[in-house]
Order: C-alpha cells, then structure tokens, then sequence
C-alpha cells in the first residue's frame, strides 16, 4: 500500500524563501531512501540525518521504499532546512503524527544525529515566507527571533520528540527595543571640523564621500563614527537589513532584528563576488550587507579595478542584479559609499609636512587606479589634513553624536517634506524644479559646468548635494552659496 503526506517548506533565492513542497511516499520495494528534485549536498546527505534522528528520538523507520520529491522540479533546493519536512513528512506519512496538523504548518530546520533541531540561515526569510503562505512557522528554538515579525504565529521545539506537543508563540507586535549603546561618539574628534561638516551632509543626503589625505589624520576614525549620527532605522528598513543579514548567517536569536544601521569595511583584497555577492548558493556580498547602512572603504586605490568598477551599477539603482544559469537573483545594495585614500603610494605628495618619495609614474598610476566613472559618482571629496597638536592634547573635540544627528533628522525631515518623499533618484527637470533656482543659481549652475566640464550626472549630484545643503540650513529653495558649497565639495577632480 502506497501511504503519501506532504509537509511546506522553502529554499533560499537571493534574500528571499521560495516555498518547497516536500512530498513523501512510503511503497512496497527494497528499503531505500531516494531524493528527487535538483537537490545539493546538504540536502542529499539529510538522508542520514533524518534517519538517525527519527531511531534516537523512539520513533518507527519505515522498512519501505521512501521517495522524497521537492516541487517544483526545476527550483534548485540548497541547504540543511529540509531535514525537519522531511522527517515530520515520513512520521505523517506512517500515522506516526498528525497528518492534519502538518498541513498547517511551514517547518525549517536541521536535525542532528540525537534529533535535536539546529537553526539554519535565513530564519526571518523562511518567516515572511510562512506568513505569506499563511501558515504557522514550525522550527528550532534558536528561531525564537522570528516571533517579532508581526502577524506570525511560531511553533518552536527543541527535539523531535517534542514535535507533538511544541510551544505556541502567538503573534506579536515587533519589537521596540533600542539599538545597543557605542562607545564610538564625534566629540571625541579633534581639529575636522571641515570633514565632520561633510560627513553631515553625507548623512542627511545619503551622499558617497571620498576622504584623501596622508597617513594618520584620522580618517578611518571618521568614518567609523558616520553611523552614530545616522538617523535610526525605520521598521520596514530594520526587516530589509536583518532579512540579508539573517540569510548570510550573520544574525542570530540574541540579536532578534538589526538595530542600528550596518558598517562594513571590507579589506582591500576583497574578490569580486565578495563585495557584490555570489556564490553557489548565491549569498549576498559586502555590499548588501551594508545595506541602509556605511560601505566603508580604506585605502581604496589598493582595492582591484575591476572589483571598484562593480560598485558602479549598485551605487546608482540601489541593488545588485546577478544573472547566473538557474535564472536572476537582485540582492538590495543601498548603501553610503565613505572611502578613504593616500593622495599617492607613500602618502605624502602635495603634503608638504614631508617629502613625497613616490615617481611621478608611481604617483599617475595610483591615482589613476580608482577610474573616472567611479569618481563621478562620488558626491564629496574632502581634505583630511593632519590636525594642530594643540587641539588633539587639549581635547577640543567636534560636536557630539547626539547633537549632529538632531542637525541631520531635522534636514532628513525637511527634504522629505519639500520633495514629498525621500528620492534620491530624481534627476533632470523634476531635480531642477525641486531645487527652485533663481536667476543667479541658474546662472551658477552654467558657469561652474563649463568652467570644470562637469558631466550630466556631475551636474546632477552637485544639485543633490545643493539640496541637502539648503535643507541643513532650514531653506526650501536651493540658492547660489549652496551651490558654491557643493561645488567646493567635489575637489579638484570635477568631472
């Protein structure tokens, strides 16, 4: 007699769960246990794990022929989430538990060999993919994390030998709890008052900056206090970031959501696929895991070329798109590009403090090696220079974090409230209009476009920066000195 039972599951697309039918048949044939439907490694080899887990908890293993199939056929299955389905499958499937029950219910997680459940990767992905499906999420303990998602309804077990009796999270608001303190605070920078000001506007704007200038100014310092004074995420910026977050393994029970915004800083020998994803199973990269946050970038004309250039496309649509054989995954990349660089090998050309030992060939080349088309998607080229001593002993530091972040939420505030919404994207009349120059902006705008032949998308950026200049100042029209302003922000090279 052929018994059959079916149990909801997923696999992991990109940042998403695509759902997983797992369909198991019990019939008469040598006692086999086959798996059907494109499945990896780590999911073939659940054959031993379920079966190990099923004797250890007491439960009765089929002396039949077992036929697993996850539909659809052509989907790619990857990952050990299928060890759960799998084994409540069988148990359905032989009147071992409730058949009724199990079509209620979305289950993801590993087993081990004693039947003790394990979390898998991309917990709150498999969430959204259960309340999508409205069913009730069925998983390990360590999942408890994703009972914060509101309107979810989570069963969590510990063991196998619990599955009939799991405990009931029913659904809840999300959560309201404050990001975790930093010790990290722009009071304690000295003597930057120049770079301070355009990290502020780089926060408010969502502007990408380039800090240049010789070895220990303080630059990567800066760059790590940029999130402080970020304005909070929102909750529906919370969920996108801890989804990518949750899905690279990154995330864990005790963080329950990303909280404060993301700061990345990859090493300059980053590959590749490591900066925008990739990967078989394709995992999302450094790019998107700084996603609504800070892609910081030291010693940037050391990264590869080709590894910069790939930041173009991200830095301009906000995600990432990757074709590969088995179809296209996007991953989100919205991200605040802050780098940082020498002005040449050495350090120290155009510094004056000490001579430059670099060739003039040497000094070309690195310059050269971060390209044009990057470059013009930079907003703000700022200076760092070497701070006075005086005010590094004494202590004077810059405003601090709290106070800097009221400056950047209120002008957030108010760009959102002159444009309508936060569009970073508009461009071309629809900007100009925004802007509202008079005669003078406009006359401005021409000038500073021959003069420094400025491309359209120069043109463009300078206006957005423009634009959150007048907002940091409480105007609703943008006038000739913020345009000067922005235009001082583009450094020497304005393309």
């Amino acid at each position: 007699m052929i018994r059959r039972c079916s149990v909801l599951t997923g696999t992991i697309i990109g940042v998403e769960a695509r759902p997983v039918e797992v369909e198991v048949e019990l019939g008469p044939g040598l006692p086999t246990f086959a798996i059907v439907g494109l499945p990896d490694t780590a999911v073939q080899e659940a054959r031993e794990r379920v079966r190990s887990a099923l004797r250890a908890c007491g439960f009765t293993l089929p002396n039949e022929r077992i036929v697993v199939n996850l539909a659809p056929g052509p989907l790619r299955k990857h990952g050990t989430g299928f060890d759960l389905p799998m084994a409540l499958g069988i148990l359905g499937a032989t009147g071992q538990i409730s058949v009724e029950w199990l079509s209620t219910i979305y289950a993801v997680g590993e087993l081990s060999l004693d039947g003790r459940l394990r979390e898998v990767s991309g917990m709150l992905a498999h969430a959204l993919c259960a309340r999508s499906a409205d069913k009730t999420l069925t998983g390990p303990l360590a999942s408890l994390d994703t009972r914060l998602i509101e309107g979810l309804t989570f069963h969590h077990i510990e063991s196998l030998n619990r599955v009939e009796c799991p405990s009931i999270l029913e659904p809840q608001t999300p959560s309201s709890r404050s990001a975790r303190p930093t010790t990290l605070d722009f009071a304690q920078v000295a003597g930057q008052s120049f770079a301070v000001r355009a990290l502020s506007i780089a926060a408010a704007g969502g502007h990408n900056v380039l800090l240049t200038g010789p070895p220990g100014t303080g630059k990567t310092m800066l760059a790590r206090r940029l999130p402080t004074i970020m304005p909070p995420l929102s909750s529906s910026e919370r969920l996108e970031t801890s989804v990518v977050h949750s899905v690279a393994g990154l995330l864990h029970a005790t963080d329950s959501f990303r909280l404060e915004r993301p700061f990345r800083a990859p090493h300059h020998t980053s590959t590749t696929v490591g900066m925008i994803g990739g990967g078989n199973p394709a995992k999302p990269g450094e790019i998107s895991l700084a996603h609504n946050g800070v892609l910081f970038l030291d010693e940037l004309p050391e990264f590869s070329p080709s590894t910069l250039q790939s930041l173009r496309q991200p830095m301009e649509d906000g995600c990432v798109t990757l074709v590969r054989a088995e179809g296209r995954l996007t991953f989100p990349a919205r991200f605040t590009l802050v780098a940082a660089a020498n002005p040449c090998p050495c350090g120290y050309f155009g510094v004056g403090e000490r001579p430059c030992t670099c060739p003039p060939s040497a000094v070309e080349r690195y310059q050269r090696r971060v390209g044009g088309p990057l470059m013009d998607r930079i907003d703000i080229v700022c200076t760092v220079n070497r701070p006075d001593p005086k005010s590094i002993i004494t202590g004077a530091g810059a405003m601090s974090s709290a106070r800097l972040r009221q400056q950047v939420e209120a002008a957030k505030g108010l760009l959102q409230e002159w444009m309508g919404s936060d569009t970073p994207g508009v461009s071309g009349q629809e900007l100009l209009a925004q802007c509202q120059l008079d005669h003078n902006g406009m006359s401005f705008i021409e000038s500073a476009a021959k003069t420094h032949r400025l491309s359209g998308r120069a043109i463009t950026r300078l206006l957005r920066v423009a634009r959150t200049l007048a907002a940091m100042d409480g105007e609703t029209r943008v006038l000739a000195h913020h345009l000067s302003e922005s235009l001082a922000y583009r450094g020497t090279d304005t393309r």
